[in-house]
């Protein structure tokens, strides 16, 4: 099979032919599949460089995120079967072919789902979804500020905190991004390019009837973001850190924390799901179920070949992306 293989941190992935992967080698538990789709995420790029919390033994390919049909299940395995349409969040492999999952972590897709919508969900909307709901625990007619509102993963924050009814105001870069969010139901938008987000968030909080701040951050950026938002913040608000895009991890001041009582919440949705497998099955299964009826649609910007992964790594890379990415890993398509 062909998939695209990282031999050292650090080192382009080579686009190789690799042994299929045999249901002979399957351990009870794991889960064979013929990937379809698999869904591009800013995390590939840190675990190429070695900087994931996750760090592969050995030549692996990235990819944390797939569609495709079983072709084989090892022991202990019986909520899906050879033939089944599925989709899978493996440690990694995802930009192949074939990959192993564990079956814990693989889900039967409704009639009605296609490949690439399940490839392009899993982890962005998972990761708002979890955090929001399960984390910060978002009340209905609460404020959320959310940050890089255009991206993959901060576009589905925006509509997950509409789904639990609270009022959105997202930051984006740019005409074109800042309308991305307001499409996707933000109630108010703020250019960072040309916007000062600490005093717009003060005056649109004002304008609501609010003047001390938001109440809940969701910041997958970090960097002068945080430390922005960390000053436009409500008394008892939560601060949700997602990831730093920006490549500077903050230095939370204390102090701010303990004057405002506020909260700074740390959400890392793969360690979360193996921490609490309960709620991972029920949180995934109310996605299903929204993804299903229409009421989430990932927005996929792009749809690349496994030929030309490298270049939706380099749009991630660059921040040029907007919404979700995926690349279509089935063969002579």
């Amino acid at each position: 099979m062909k998939a695209w293989i990282c031999s050292a941190f650090g080192e382009v992935p080579q686009w190789v032919d690799v042994p299929d992967q045999a249901s002979s080698i399957l351990q009870p538990g794991q889960v064979l599949i013929d990937v379809a789709a698999c869904g591009v995420n800013f995390a590939d790029t840190l675990i190429l460089q070695g900087k994931y919390q996750k760090r592969p033994e050995g030549p692996f390919s990235p990819g944390f995120e797939v569609s495709g049909t079983v072709r084989a299940v090892g022991d202990d395995v019986s909520h899906v079967k050879p033939g089944d349409a599925v989709m899978a969040m493996p440690d990694w492999g995802g930009y192949a072919e074939q990959v192993v999952a564990d079956g814990s972590l693989v889900m039967p897709l409704p009639n009605g789902v296609d490949f690439n919508s399940a490839a392009a969900f899993q982890i962005a909307y998972g990761t708002s979804w979890f955090a929001l709901k399960y984390r910060a625990d978002i009340k209905p007619g609460e404020i959320v500020l959310v940050h890089g509102a255009a991206g993959g993963v901060g576009l589905t924050a925006v509509e997950c905190a509409k789904l639990l009814g609270a009022t959105v105001i997202a930051t984006a870069g740019g005409a074109d991004k800042c309308q991305i969010a307001r499409n996707h139901g933000a109630d108010h938008v703020i250019d960072y390019k040309s916007e000062n987000i600490r005093d717009r968030v003060r005056e649109i909080t004002a304008s609501l009837g609010q003047p001390k701040g938001v109440d809940v951050v969701y910041d997958p950026v970090g960097g002068d973001v945080f430390d922005q938002s960390l000053r436009c913040v409500a008394p008892g608000a939560r601060m949700l850190l997602i990831g730093f895009a920006s490549g500077t991890v903050p230095q939370i001041p204390a102090n701010i924390l303990l004057v405002k009582n506020v909260t700074a919440i740390g959400f890392y949705f793969g360690a979360y799901l193996e921490q609490n497998p309960d709620i991972a099955q029920a949180g995934m299964a109310e996605l299903l179920e929204r993804l299903k009826s229409g009421a989430i649609r990932p927005m996929i910007s792009a749809v690349y070949r496994l030929e030309d992964a490298m270049d939706a790594l380099t749009a991630i890379r660059e921040r040029t992306a907007t919404g979700k990415l995926v690349i279509d890993c089935r063969p002579n398509r």
